[in-house]
């Protein structure tokens, strides 16, 4: 008895579950004035320079707390832009940035990160995306940090 009434429900569920599989339509004039207004971006970001000290924590941060290391970013040269808004238009403003860090075992790795309007954990503030070329363990920009470059 138990299991029929099992089985009926979820043939209902899956019944009712394909009758919503309709297509999706486009937000209407009133949605997109009121409830979805777009981005409204000022491109106006920090300087690569005032990204260095993000970078430094959130590096000791992640080889301390995911690898098990005690290496740190002892300091930053040759910091230049790479490029801003090298996307199309209307994208999300970034401005990329290389550097060359000396990391606390006496090497130095270059550094590819990039500064976004509004992509801070919350959206409404710039933050940073970085890569260290060699200790990019994870392999999220690979290869070589390459993506974290336009």
């Amino acid at each position: 008895m138990r299991g029929t009434s099992f089985l009926r429900a979820a043939a209902a569920a899956a019944l009712l579950g394909l009758g919503m599989l309709g297509p999706a339509n486009a937000a209407s004039v009133l949605e997109k004035l009121f409830f979805m207004p777009g981005a409204d971006y000022s491109n106006q970001l920090p300087p690569c320079e005032a990204a260095l000290g993000a970078i430094s924590r959130e590096f000791a941060l992640k080889e301390s707390r995911f690898w098990n290391s005690d290496l740190q970013i002892v300091s930053f040269a040759r910091v230049r832009e790479v490029a801003f808004n090298a996307w199309a238009p209307g994208t999300i403003p970034r401005r990329y940035c290389r550097a060359e860090a000396t990391v606390s075992d006496g090497r130095r790795h270059r550094v590819n990160f990039w500064i976004g309007e509004d992509t801070s954990l919350v959206g409404y503030a710039a933050a940073v995306r970085w890569c260290v070329v060699g200790l990019d363990r994870n392999w999220a920009y690979n290869p070589a940090c390459k993506m974290a470059l336009p």
